[in-house]
Formats: structure tokens, sequence, C-alpha cells
């Protein structure tokens, strides 16, 4: 198979599968590393994981061990209480099965990983010895004897130093296997890590070296027949009709040389035709301009008289649309004055009623002093009758008629004050009853004004009516006016818009022949031209005469360009518009 006849589809198709099987390749072996990276580090976690639970357990044996010394302690110092020396015995025997049983497991994880070491061993034996050696001295503790405890003290005093290193040498062994394993999971590491980036680094070399060879291949491939194409282009832009097209391939370039061929052969043959009909075209254009320009004159004069019509019926329609306006304008005013008015009335009417609580109020008031002065009334007698019991009493009663002169003048204080209170509310109450009958009085002045703007505001609501009314007959008369000035316009606008397209088709028609008389063509495409000249000339000779408008409505559909039909230069009756 040739490579032209290979679609670039199919080639671009190729190009993205071979990357895809790269990149596909790319990740299938990193995806191996990152496995096997993945396997070995979770098998060395699981180590690391074991290690530190050994270290704990060591740790726990120490701890416990530390505390089956100390209970040994607590035997001797308390052991004369037999309850004490029970409780603690028991407590010593514990902690010595604890600190083996840690040390058993420690064994057996490091029987898993492979790491099994004879200290543990040899640590268990001696703790054992040393609980048996303990509890063998203990058998010669006598708690009546506060000296006892030196003589057995004595006897087993530095077997716990034996234990006591074994264990420490346990957790110090654990402790450097651990570091150990941590060094020797960052060296693999490390080693997987460079033997991904080398794997990675030939796949993509190798990737790129044979994408490079398929890119240039397919760029060479596609590249060249596009410059052949844009040759052609170029060589049709320029005008140039008379070379010859030769497409090869089935590919997309090839049928775009063939679709390049089929369209330099169509568009050879109506360039030819074109300039067969740009000279019937500018023949015809000449005459139908001239007719126009003549018909644009006559229309024009006929559209200023009636635009002058129009204009001075404007400006009567302005003027009455002022006084309209003015009308309806002094018609808002006065309504909203009369709001206002009614307004004040509504406030007036609401003054009125406040002056008549403050009235009664006030005389409310003038009561409730009259009762506060019958009280210190009162209050003066009760405080005379005092003095004069405390008179009789004699010196007994001597403190008691200085406090009932005391409230006796306190009473007529309140009694004096109540009166000149009862004299100003008197003046205010009579002020407020004057004030309360001018307020009525403006109300009722108030309710006259109000009547009167409703009146005047109902009277100038008939001028308007009345003055819309003949703003809206004059408005008639203008719109027909109008009518008829626009119809006119667009009379004189379509002879002019006919003219000019008239004018322009003639230039347009010279331009055409001049823009086609650069193109180069075959002598198989100028055959035709001369034909085709013949049928534009003799085309008018067969029509009859368009009939003449005779009626407005049939100068308004002048309106519609595409209603128009081209009537012959020579059989128009020009004179008769």
């Amino acid at each position: 198979m040739k490579l032209a006849n290979l679609r670039i589809a199919v080639r671009l198709s190729a190009l993205g599968v071979f990357f895809f099987a790269a990149l596909l390749l790319v990740g299938l072996g990193a995806w191996s590393d990152l496995s096997g990276a993945n396997a070995s580090s979770a098998l060395a976690l699981q180590r690391a994981a074991k290690l530190t639970d050994a270290v704990d357990m060591a740790r726990s044996a120490q701890v416990e061990f530390k505390i089956q010394v100390q209970e040994w302690k607590n035997i001797l110092l308390r052991g004369s209480d037999a309850a004490q020396l029970e409780k603690y015995t028991a407590s010593f025997r514990k902690s010595g099965e604890a600190t083996r049983a840690e040390l058993s497991k420690v064994n057996a994880v490091l029987g898993e990983l492979g790491m099994r070491t004879p200290l543990v061993d040899e640590a268990i034996k001696a703790t054992e010895e040393l609980s048996k050696n303990y509890l063998g001295a203990l058998q010669k503790f006598d708690g009546a004897d506060p000296e006892s405890y030196k003589t057995v003290d004595n006897l087993v005093k530095g077997m716990d130093r034996e234990p006591t290193q074994k264990i420490d040498a346990i957790v110090t062994y654990i402790g450097t296997e651990s570091r150990a394993l941590t060094v020797a999971m960052a060296k693999a590491q490390a080693a997987g890590e460079r033997l991904a980036t080398i794997e990675l680094l030939v796949i993509v070399l190798v990737t790129v070296v044979v994408g490079a060879v398929i890119m240039v291949w397919l760029v060479r491939s596609i590249t060249g027949p596009l410059k052949e194409a844009v040759n052609i282009a170029r060589t049709v832009a320029s005008g140039d009709l008379s070379t010859s097209i030769v497409a090869r391939g089935n590919d997309e370039i090839g049928m775009l040389l063939k679709s390049l061929k089929d369209m330099h052969d169509s568009l050879a043959e109506i360039v030819g035709k074109v300039r067969a009909g740009t000279d019937a075209i500018t023949s015809a254009s000449s005459e139908i301009a001239d007719g126009n320009q003549d018909l644009s004159a006559r229309t024009e004069e006929q559209a200023s008289s009636l635009e002058e019509t129009a204009s001075a019926m404007e400006e009567l329609t302005s003027t009455v649309k002022q006084n309209g306006e003015n009308a309806s304008q002094a018609s808002k005013l006065a309504s909203d004055a009369s709001v206002v008015a009614v307004r004040g009335g509504d406030a007036v009417a609401q003054v009125i009623h406040t002056m008549g609580s403050i009235n009664e109020s006030s005389k409310k008031i003038v009561d409730i002093i009259g009762v506060i002065d019958g009280i210190a009334f009162q209050t003066n007698i009760l405080a005379l009758n005092a003095a004069v019991e405390a008179a009789r009493a004699g010196e007994q009663g001597r403190g008691f008629a200085v406090v009932a002169s005391e409230v006796r003048n306190l009473a007529q204080r309140s009694a004096a004050a109540a009166k000149e209170i009862k004299t100003l509310i008197g003046d205010s109450v009579d002020k407020v009853e004057t004030g309360s009958k001018l307020v009525g009085q403006a109300g009722s002045t108030m309710e006259e004004v109000v009547a009167s703007v409703q009146r005047v505001t109902a009277i100038i609501g008939e001028i308007a009516v009345a003055s819309g009314e003949q703003n809206v007959g004059i408005d008639q008369i203008n719109d027909a006016i109008g009518q008829m000035d626009a119809v006119t316009q667009q009379n004189a606008a379509l002879v002019e818009q006919a003219a000019a397209a008239a004018e322009s088709m003639k230039q347009q028609a010279a331009s055409l022949a001049e823009a086609v008389s650069i193109f180069k063509i075959g002598d198989r495409h100028l055959a035709a031209a001369p034909a085709a000249r013949a049928v534009r000339r003799d085309a008018p000779a067969g029509r009859a005469p368009a009939p003449r408008a005779a009626t407005p409505a049939a100068r308004l559909s002048a309106s519609k360009p595409a209603a128009a039909r081209p009537v012959p230069a020579g059989e128009s009756d020009w004179e008769e518009f």
C-alpha cells in the first residue's frame, strides 16, 4: 500500500497508538517497580514492628524484675507483720513469673525473625535462680528478731546484678538489630529507586527516538501535498486559470486536490459567462439610470410642497399640545392643592379634638388640687388638736407638741401651694378654652378653603378635557398630512434609490468587467461568450410595457422594492407622472 493512499487520520492514529503503547509500557514498568518496592517495604516494616514489640517486651521484663527486687526489700522492711510478709512474698513471686513470661515472649519473637540469642535463655535461668535463692534465704527470716533482715539480706546480696545485666544486654541487642534493619531498608529502597529510574530512562529514550522518526515521516507525508495545494490556490488567486491540475492519492489531501481541480474548472467556466454578460448589463443600466434621474426630480418637487404643509401643521399641533399640557399641569396642581387643603382641615380637626382633651384634663387637675387643699386643711386642724393635747400633758407632752407644730406648718405650706397651683390651673383652663374656640373658627375657614379649591379643580379639569379633545382632532389632521408626506417622501426616496441603484449597477458592471479581465482562461471557455451576450441584448424586446399606477394605494406599494418591475427606457411615459 502506498503512503499517499493512507488517510491522514490513519497515520495520526498510528502515531497515537504508538505513544499510548509507550505510555502503557512506562506505566506497567513503574507499577511493577512500585509493587516490588511496596512488598519489600511491607516485609521490612513487619520485621521492624516485631523488633519494636520485642524491645517493648524486654523493657517490660526490666520493669517487672525491678518490681520483684523492690518487693524483696518490702519483705525485709515490713516482714515483721505476718500479713505484710505474706502479701509481699506473693507479689515477689508474681513479679518473677511476669519477668520470665515477658522474656519468653521476647524469645518467641526473636525466633520468628531468625535472631534468637542465648542471652534470653540465660536471663530466664538467672531470674529463676534468683527467685529460688531469695525464697530459700527467706526461710531464715525471723519476724520477732529486728536484726533478722540483715542476716537474710547478706545471704542474697549482689545476686540481682547478673539478671539485671543480662536483661539490659537483651534490650541493647534488640535495639542494635533494629537500627541495622533500618539501615538495610534504606539501602534497599535506594537501590530499587536507582534501578526503576534507569528502566524508565531507557524506555523514555527509546520512545522519544522512535516517536521522532514517526513524526518526521508523518510531517513529510502531509506537508508535501499541502504545499502543492497551496501553490495551486495561489495560482488561482493570481487569476491564472489556464493551468492544469493533476490529483494524486486517495487520502484527504488527494481529495482536496481533486476538489481544487473541480473548483478551477467551474471558476474558469463562470468567468467566461460573466465576461459575456457584463456588456449587456452595462448598456441596460445606463438607460435605467437616465429615466430614474428625471422621475426623481419631479417626485422631489411634490415632496417639497407636502413637506411645507406638514411643517405648518406640526407648528399648529405643537401650540395646541402646549395649551393642553398647561391645562393638564394646572389641573394636577389644583388637585394637589385640594389634597393639601383636605389634609389641613383634617389636621385642624385633630387640633380641636386635642384642645378639648387638654381642657377636660385641666378641669380634672383643678378637682384634684381641691382635694389636696381639703386634706391640708384637715391636717392643720388635726395638728392644732394635737398641740392642745400636748400642752395639757405638760412637761411629758413637750416633744409631741414640737412635732405637732411642725406638722401644722407643713400643712399650712401645702395648703398655700395648692391654692397657687389651683390659680395657675384656672388661668390655663381659661386660655385653653379660648384656644379651642379659635381653632374651631380656623377649622370652619379650612372647610371653606377646601370647597373652593375643589370647585377650581373641577373647572380646570374641564378645560384640560376640552384641550385634549382639540389636540386629538388636530393630531388626526396632522397624521393624515404626515401620511401623505411620508408616502411622497417614500416615492421620492425609492426613485432616488432606483436611480442610485441603476448608476451603481452600471459602475459595478464596469468594475466586474475590469475584475474578470485579470483572469486567464483557456480557449474552450471563451466559445460561449458571444452567444450569451446576444441573448442578454434581445431579452427586453419581448416584454410588454408595465402599467402605470393610477391610485394612491398603488403608489404606496412602491415602498416595497421587490414589487417594482423593470420597464424598458424606450416605452416609459415619463411626461405623465
